[in-house]
């Protein structure tokens, strides 16, 4: 007989993942009004998850349809890894921020304290993730416990299909940005694409609530 057994997770976890953990305890109300989001945005040096890094993290809460400006949270990372064409995108330049920038196990550490039980909302959400996640992994951790939702996919879910209007299979940022008339001023700095992305996540709620009613395991099926 063949046996299955599931990986198990690293002995002797930190306490700060023992916390992070710990959150999951408590169940995300049903409501979505009630249901804390964190709407999340990183900025790398590229797109390959194993060998591109993370620079810096921006994330905003998001409950009830009002955005916590003032409990956001914005981290720039040491960086080991360098990529001038990127930086031409993002603009951060190697020790040339006035910002401090700390290691990335400091900014995992404050990330999953800031993001605890909340269902992450993020553009093209699978590529942030993945980052997080890679990075996670090399400090001998799990991978994020969070629910998601992408706005790209929750945004095509409010589209019409017709003959006459053909889908996209992918919807950037600024596709949204243009859509809803969002300004763009920090467009490609971590925080200001999750402000984006949240004023964004906003629109189309409100487009999905008009169809009916709306519970969190209904959002979730729509756009994860």
């Amino acid at each position: 007989m063949i046996k299955f057994f599931k990986k198990r997770p690293p002995a002797n976890l930190p306490d700060f993942w023992k916390t992070y953990e710990n959150c999951f305890l408590e169940k995300q109300p049903e409501e979505v009004n009630s249901v804390r989001f964190v709407v999340l945005d990183t900025e790398t040096t590229g797109f390959d998850y194993i060998h591109d890094r993370i620079l810096s993290i921006g994330a905003l809460n998001l409950i009830n349809k009002h955005i916590a400006i003032n409990q956001s949270l914005e981290l720039y990372l040491i960086q080991d890894h360098y990529n001038a064409e990127t930086a031409k995108i993002h603009g951060i330049l190697k020790n040339g921020r006035g910002t401090e920038c700390i290691t990335e196990i400091e900014a995992l550490k404050q990330f999953l304290a800031f993001v605890g039980n909340a269902v992450i909302i993020a553009h093209h959400t699978i590529f942030d993730i993945n980052m997080i996640n890679q990075a996670l992994e090399r400090h001998q951790l799990p991978k994020l416990l969070n629910k998601t939702l992408d706005t790209s996919t929750l945004y095509k879910k409010t589209l019409l299909t017709s003959n006459v209007f053909k889908k996209k299979d992918h919807y950037s940022l600024d596709d949204l940005a243009e859509k809803f008339d969002i300004s763009m001023k920090d467009r490609h700095t971590a925080i200001g694409d999750a402000y984006i992305t949240a004023i964004a996540f906003l629109k189309i709620w409100t487009r999905l609530k008009s169809k009916g009613p709306l519970k969190l395991k209904d959002l979730l099926k729509l756009g994860s």
